[in-house]
Formats: C-alpha cells, structure tokens, sequence
C-alpha cells in the first residue's frame, strides 16, 4: 500500500507515518523499485501498535527501545517483555488516577444535581403555598 492509502486507513498523516519511521519507531518500511514506500502486512501491524499504544499514552521513548530490540532478534525477548511491562504498569496507575478524578467528577455532578432537586423542591412548594 502506498503511504496515502496507509494514511487514510489508519487516520494518520503521512508527514506522521515519515516521522515515525525516521525516529524508529516503526522498522524500516519497504520500498519498490522506484524506492516509494511499499507498506506491507507488517508494516501496517506495526502502525496499529503504535497507534493503539500512543493513544494509551505509552512514552514514545519506550516505543523506539522496542523495536529496536525488536529488530535485535530473539536474544531481546526478555528486554522486550519487560518494557511492555513496565508500560503497562504506568498505563495501569494513569487509569487509576484518571478513576479518581472521574469519581470525583461524579461526585460533584451528583451534588449539583441534589442542589438542583431541592430547588425545584422549593420552587413547587412556593407555587402550591400561592406566593
């Protein structure tokens, strides 16, 4: 697939998918004769994880580590679960902080809400009382 059918299908700019593979964070895409970028099967599964693991947070950092290990071959497996790890343990307490604030939220929205009743409460009585 050429990189603007690849951008369009995953809604990412081609600027974007050059910038990532520049930084290493998608391996060396293949090319076709005339050297244009030829995105194949893995290139794009490539693209997904990166997408999917940007959009949880995960620093782009740790990304470029992995598939440079990645590319290192089968004696980086250990290297490689490890980061992963590691990420998913940051994604874990990012979630847990972000249920926090979302409690919060609920709590604060719940207490608006009760205010608002009690007024409508009173707005009731004072039009059946005739004032």
């Amino acid at each position: 697939m050429t990189i603007a059918e690849v951008s369009k299908k995953y809604d990412i700019s081609a600027d974007t998918l050059r910038y990532y593979e520049r930084i290493g964070l998608l391996p060396p895409v293949p090319r076709n004769k005339s050297g244009i970028r030829d995105y194949d099967e893995a290139s794009c599964r490539w693209i997904e994880l990166m997408k999917c693991m940007r959009a949880a947070g995960v620093q782009i950092e740790a990304l470029i580590e992995y598939v440079a290990l990645f590319q290192q071959g089968d004696s980086t497996i250990n290297a490689r679960k490890e980061i992963l790890m590691e990420q998913r343990d940051q994604l874990m307490e990012r979630m847990a902080d972000m249920q926090q604030s979302l409690d919060r939220l609920n709590h604060k929205i719940e207490r608006y809400e009760q205010v608002l009743v009690q007024k409508e409460k009173e707005l009731l009585r004072l039009q059946a009382s005739g004032q």
